[in-house]
């Protein structure tokens, strides 16, 4: 049975940031400190938006919260399967072989974010349709619709990278483990289909539906102003401008959609080099593979710091925490003296 981090010869770990190995201790520092520093990220900040989401029954009405709140559940299980090469670079035993562990890593990961990369295309499609077809939209999209179409992305991205156990890496791996770096290649044709079957179609359907959502928005916003002026100067009064309403939560969903290609661009490229032969660097592996890996948790930042409503949800669990806090103290302050009152609270 092999371990989850097999030494050389020498009996050194193998680290692929070799500059930060330590003759003092017996793991790859660096390696440790980037993965374990993402994984706390990744699961904190995605626990807060599924708790807010739960929360804040207004983020409910729009029906891309469906897939908002999927891609905050893909996103807190890849932090936590995460957990997996901190444990391996932390020489924790683990049961499985080292080959058949850094397999399954990579496809659990690669499958989380297949999921994330489709729900962003599907937010795109909503919102498109909504601004297309205003009129017809609630009975083009109905609840059981969207949570088929979820079942669809979950179960296409689980189909897409199944070869990858007999074709060749799927990606997402960083080479932390031994056996993934030396004994598991990608392959070009493999590459070339994950591209056709998911990548390619994403990225065009994100840079359609979004295209033509701000044409569509500027259109409306010229011909409402011109309305306004028009009016306006019959009446004898100034018209300000006025944007088209939902070309601001447009913007939000482009932010998170952006964010997530710019942070995926560097491994997408370096993939393609990899797989064709033309580049390979163990060091540009894990930098660029756990890049994209961070996007699980940018995605939480932007939409926090860019959505009213979800602000308003953050800042009501926020007081629910505090409230509870509150009594628990004045309960406990009351048990052991009838005289004295807690005059310390949350309040926001």
């Amino acid at each position: 049975m092999n371990s989850s981090l097999v030494g050389n010869q020498s009996g050194r770990p193998f680290c692929l940031l070799a500059v930060s190995y330590l003759e003092t201790i017996n793991f790859c520092l660096l390696e440790v400190v980037i993965i374990v520093f993402l994984m706390v990220l990744i699961i904190s900040g995605n626990i807060i938006v599924i708790f807010v989401f739960h929360c804040a029954p207004l983020l409910n009405h729009h029906t891309t919260s469906y897939f908002i709140q999927t891609m905050a559940y893909a996103d807190l299980l890849v932090g936590v399967s995460c957990l997996v090469p901190s444990l391996s670079l932390l020489h924790y035993p683990i049961v499985l072989s080292e080959s058949l562990v850094c397999q399954i890593f990579g496809y659990v990961v690669s499958v989380l974010k297949s999921v994330s990369m489709a729900s962003l295309a599907c937010i795109s499609i909503d919102r498109y349709i909504a601004i297309t077809k205003p009129l017809t939209y609630n009975t083009l999209v109905t609840p059981w619709r969207l949570r088929i179409c979820i079942l669809t992305i979950w179960l296409y991205s689980c189909l897409v990278f199944l070869p990858s156990f007999h074709w060749g890496k799927p990606g997402y791996h960083g080479d932390v483990f031994q056996w993934c770096a030396n004994s598991w290649n990608t392959d070009p044709y493999f590459t070339l289909f994950i591209v056709v079957m998911l990548y390619a179609p994403a990225a065009f359907i994100v840079c359609f539906t979004y295209f033509n959502i701000f044409r569509i928005c500027q259109q409306h916003t010229k011909e409402i102003n011109e309305r306004r002026v028009r009016f306006s100067s019959q009446d004898g009064e100034a018209g300000d401008a006025q944007p088209c309403p939902d070309k601001r939560y447009a913007m939000v969903l482009f932010r998170i959609t952006s964010v997530f290609y710019i942070l995926w661009l560097p491994y997408i490229i370096y993939f393609l080099l990899e797989s064709s032969d033309v580049y390979s660097n163990r060091v540009a592996s894990f930098l660029t593979t756990w890049l994209a890996i961070s996007n699980s948790f940018c995605n939480c930042v932007i939409y926090s710091l860019s959505n009213s409503v979800f602000q308003k949800g953050l800042k009501r669990l926020s007081g629910a925490i505090c409230a509870s806090c509150a009594r628990q103290r004045v309960a406990k302050d009351s048990s052991t003296s009838r005289s004295k009152r807690s005059s310390n609270g949350c309040h926001v």
